[in-house]
């Protein structure tokens, strides 16, 4: 066997690799000698069927079977035993190419094009300044969570004539050309009719002039110009819509208002738990405490999008683009065209970009992730999915369990693996970039991230 490497440029190169019939023989030979251990074929008795019948019958697929694997597991012993830091995959060689004859052919020739990471020196110091925005907790940010926890605990209630923020609980029947109930034809005995979506402003209109008990007929599609909203209504496929037409006839059986919960005992109890918090100021101190654990959250949110930016504007070497383009191609087998794939190259180029930063600190620095790193990221995210359902105060033994059923799933673990090793190489940066604090408010911040996208 014989692997070499030619380098076309700094990015490209093309790996050979060549085989005897020395190199894969043994191999080849050992797969058929099983095969014939283990054939039935009628007229000979289990392991007496001739060896040169099995090998008329099966060496081809097996001699390319074995030499594929071969092939596969040469060019990975050969990068990992070379040190090469390869980008994406090796790719069969574009180059010219030439024809396999598996019927005659006893030595064999593979080439792969390769795409080379590029080489490059990153020093930190005091000289990278990064911004570090620190969001206020002011009355405003506060008066906005109180808003949200107030809708969140809001309920709904009947009333007797409608609004234009209500829900009404109607049943729906189609009408046929003359007005009537179309036989046989879509009905829905508990719709529910949000009055703000209706789009017609005739209809609307006709809607808020309404009460409960009243009947009203009119095209729901004027009403409602998306088929997702009027199947919801008619409880239909939306590929069914296109074939519904003409008056449905309404009648309002209730009619829902929905109301703000009050700012009183029996909210924060629900929120925090029977008399721990017993008074507005008491609430607003708490809320002011969870705003700024909240708001940490996104100052680093923001941190990383700014340290990610400015590490790919400093990073200026080339990568092998037209070799990774290839690769994403081939990869993603048909999922997207050669075109798709220009127009989305900028973004991949940059996320790429940014792993070669993060893994180049984190090697000259030996940064790592361990066990224990792994099990704290596990259980962070088992404590913000409980604190989504309003469970704050979840005890720890809970999110032990939970945090093991995350570890049990390798797609979280990758995921885990990955951001905790982001969060590792962002905090060794803030140890030595210059983080330049400045404190914005909560309306700037998010305007500035809605800017960014």
């Amino acid at each position: 066997m014989n692997i070499s490497k030619e380098n076309i440029d700094e990015l490209n190169a093309v790996l050979t690799l060549e085989l005897s019939k020395d190199d894969y023989e043994d191999r080849v030979s050992n797969v058929l000698k099983d095969y014939r251990k283990k054939a039935n074929i009628p007229g000979f008795r289990p392991g007496k069927v001739p060896f040169g019948m099995i090998n008329k019958m099966y060496r081809k697929p097996v001699l390319v079977d074995e030499i594929n694997k071969m092939v596969s597991e040469s060019v990975s012993k050969y990068l990992i035993e070379e040190k090469l830091n390869i980008l994406g995959e090796p790719l069969p060689h574009e180059g010219e190419k030439k024809e396999i004859d598996w019927d005659n052919d006893t030595n064999f020739e593979f080439k792969f094009d390769l795409g080379i990471a590029p080489e490059f020196e990153l020093k930190l110091s005091g000289r990278d300044k990064i911004p570090y925005y620190k969001i206020k907790v002011d009355d405003n940010l506060l008066d906005k969570y109180i808003e949200s926890y107030s809708q969140r605990f809001g309920t709904y209630f009947s009333v007797d004539t409608v609004e234009e923020n209500d829900m009404l609980i109607t049943s729906i029947e189609q009408l046929d050309e003359n007005g009537n109930i179309k036989e046989g034809g879509i009905k829905n005995e508990e719709a529910r009719l949000s009055v703000n979506v209706i789009k017609e402003d005739e209809i609307k209109d006709i809607v808020i002039k309404a009460k409960k008990g009243d009947v009203l007929n009119f095209d729901l599609k004027k009403a409602y110009p998306l088929d997702t909203e009027i199947a919801a209504l008619l409880k239909i496929k939306k590929e069914e819509v296109a074939s519904v037409s003409g008056n449905f006839q309404i009648t309002i059986k209730d009619i829902q208002r929905f109301k703000n919960a009050e700012i009183n005992q029996e909210l924060f109890d629900k929120i925090y738990g029977e008399g721990n918090v017993k008074s507005e100021v008491e609430f607003r101190t708490k809320l002011k405490e969870e705003a700024a654990v909240n708001l940490v959250n996104d100052s680093e949110y923001k941190f990383k999008l700014d340290v990610k930016n400015y590490f790919i504007k400093k990073f200026k070497k080339d990568i092998p683009n037209e070799f990774l383009k290839r690769w994403l191609f081939a990869i993603n087998e048909g999922k997207f065209t050669k075109e798709e794939i220009d127009k989305e190259f900028d973004k991949f180029a940059e996320d790429l970009k940014w792993q070669l930063v993060k893994d180049k600190i984190s090697a000259d620095n030996e940064i790592s992730v361990n066990d224990d790193d792994m099990k704290e990221a596990a259980k962070a995210m088992a404590r913000v999915q409980f604190s989504q359902y309003g469970m704050h105060s979840v005890p720890d033994e809970h999110l032990e369990t939970f945090a093991q059923r995350i570890l049990e799933d390798k797609e979280q673990v990758r995921n885990l693996h990955q951001n905790k090793m982001e969060n590792k190489v962002i905090e060794h940066i803030k140890t030595i970039a210059k983080v330049d604090e400045k404190e914005i408010t909560a309306d700037k911040f998010n305007k500035m991230i809605s800017d960014s996208k």
